[in-house]
């Protein structure tokens, strides 16, 4: 009976300390930001209109970002297949494709 008492104030003290986590997210968004404002990073906006128009017959569903590597991961999805279209956010060049 001890043990779920004293899981329930760790749990509870762990919620009052702010997370290392979303001081980590709160960088990388800054990051990227200056990337985007210094001309280092493209904007998704103009990765899209790169992209969207050679996925003809294609619905998109959205895109990840991977702040670390700056690569942009585009969603579509075409007759039941995902197809995933990654782009370097650097320069604008796709780089991988999987799916049909």
């Amino acid at each position: 009976m001890i043990f779920p008492v004293r899981l329930l104030v760790f749990a509870s003290l762990a919620a009052l300390v702010p997370g290392s986590a979303d001081a980590q997210r709160r960088d990388e968004r800054r990051d990227v930001f200056e990337a985007m404002r210094t001309g280092k990073l493209l904007p998704v906006r103009e990765i899209e209109n790169r992209v969207l128009p050679s996925m003809q017959g294609a619905q998109y569903l959205g895109f990840d970002f991977d702040s670390g590597s700056g690569i942009y991961t585009l969603k579509f999805l075409r007759n039941g297949n995902v197809i995933w279209v990654e782009v370097d956010g650097h320069s604008g060049q796709i780089i991988g494709r999987s799916g049909r």
